[in-house]
Formats: C-alpha cells, sequence, structure tokens
C-alpha cells in the first residue's frame, strides 16, 4: 500500500517544477529526468552520454542520491557542471524542491542539456514532475524482464524507455520480447531504445532520441538544436 505522504508529492499541477521548467526553458535548457532501480545503469548512461557529447554539447547533471556522493564525483570526471542532492534516509526520491535549490548552483546560460538522475528506486506511485522536459525510464538486462510488467507507472508515464546493459545479454535468462511487449502494453507507441552504455551499442539512437526531443520543446531555431549539425 502507498503511503500517502508518497502520493501526495506527485500532485499535478506541480507550481515549484512549473518554476523550475520556466527556468530552463528561459536559459534554454533541455531537462531530461532520468529514472530506474538500484544498478540499472543510470550514471552509466549519464557517463556515455557525457564523453559522447561534451564539449560540444554542454551537459550539466544533478545526481540525487540518500546520502553518498559518489555518482557525482563519477560524473563529475566527465562535466564540470555537477550538483548532489542528497534526499536522506527519510527522501526516497528527489523532489522539484531539490532541484530548484540545485539549479541556483548551476550556471544555465553556459548549459544546453541537463540531466537529473533521481535515487534508485523502482517503488515509486508515478514519475514526479520536476521540473524536466522529458522523461526517462531505465530497466537492465540483469534486473529481469518482468520489471516494466511489475512496475507500470513507471512505464506508462515515460517518454521513452531504456534497456541498458544488452551486453549481458548472452550470459543471463532475459526474455527480450517478453519485455518489449510489455513496454507497448502499458504505453503503446512509446520510444524503447535498447542498448549498452558501457560498451556503447545502441548510443547513436540515444543521441538522436535527445536531438528529436530540442526539436519538440525549443524548434530547429532553439540554441541547443546545433548539438548535432
Amino acid at each position: 500500500m502507498q503511503a500517502p505522504v508518497i502520493s501526495n508529492r506527485f500532485q499535478s499541477p506541480n507550481p515549484i517544477a512549473r518554476i523550475n521548467r520556466d527556468a530552463l526553458r528561459e536559459a534554454g535548457v533541455l531537462a531530461v529526468g532520468i529514472f530506474g532501480g538500484p544498478g540499472c545503469g543510470k550514471t552509466s548512461l549519464i557517463s556515455a552520454t557525457i564523453a559522447r557529447l561534451m564539449p560540444t554539447v554542454r551537459v550539466g547533471v544533478i545526481a540525487c542520491d540518500v546520502g553518498s556522493h559518489r555518482d557525482a564525483d563519477r560524473i563529475g570526471r566527465g562535466s564540470p557542471h555537477v550538483v548532489q542532492v542528497n534526499t536522506g534516509l527519510g527522501g526516497s526520491v528527489v523532489e522539484a524542491s531539490h532541484v530548484h535549490d540545485a539549479l541556483r548552483w548551476l550556471d544555465l546560460p553556459s548549459l544546453d542539456l541537463l540531466l537529473i538522475e533521481n535515487v534508485g528506486t523502482l517503488a515509486l506511485p508515478g514519475i514526479p514532475d520536476v521540473g524536466q522536459d522529458a522523461s526517462v525510464t531505465v530497466f537492465s538486462v540483469a534486473a529481469g524482464d518482468d520489471k516494466a510488467d511489475k512496475h507500470p507507472e513507471l512505464v506508462s508515464g515515460a517518454d521513452l524507455v531504456v534497456l541498458n546493459k544488452t551486453d549481458l545479454l548472452a550470459s543471463v535468462p532475459f526474455d527480450v520480447g517478453a519485455f518489449r511487449g510489455d513496454v507497448g502494453r502499458i504505453n503503446p507507441g512509446v520510444d524503447l531504445i535498447e542498448l549498452s552504455a558501457i560498451k556503447g551499442d545502441g548510443l547513436a539512437r540515444w543521441v538522436a532520441w535527445l536531438r528529436g526531443q530540442v526539436v519538440v520543446v525549443g524548434g530547429e531555431n532553439d540554441k541547443a538544436s546545433h548539438w548535432f549539425g
């Protein structure tokens, strides 16, 4: 049973999320929220994205965790534009207020893309609105092919579903067809990208998807539309 306090966090519209989104759009920054369980490879995907895009695309990151700063340290090796948010033991997810505070530490006009990495958890009643333009849910081959079906709220609210760690398909039991079927049934028409953030397979599709979001949000004349030529 979901605790009422958890559900109340995601009431819509969220005025703080709207303030965040307005600030980001005024600065011409595309904001992408990344959600997924522990060990699904969110940090690896962010690191691989930075390696692919920096310095041509100026990437900022808000890394969120309960108490550790390891993700921020790791990501910070590729981008200087990183802010760590710790939700504390009583907080299970990043909220719009966390992002609002973090934005004060970022020079938004110097950024093109902001990736907001949520705390690693699948125990969410839905995807929270923290001011992002698009939401990405990451699943992992290592976690099993049933996770989309078990957590449909994270699929139905996503603009993109990523299946990470495809390099492990030869080593673990994972029914790709069943996973694809669950995703398509829960959120018909949603984009699904299968990739390996470590090996690099599928990252070109991920980068192309990001470019598509720039066009959707800001149009071809957006300052970030130069990213991909």
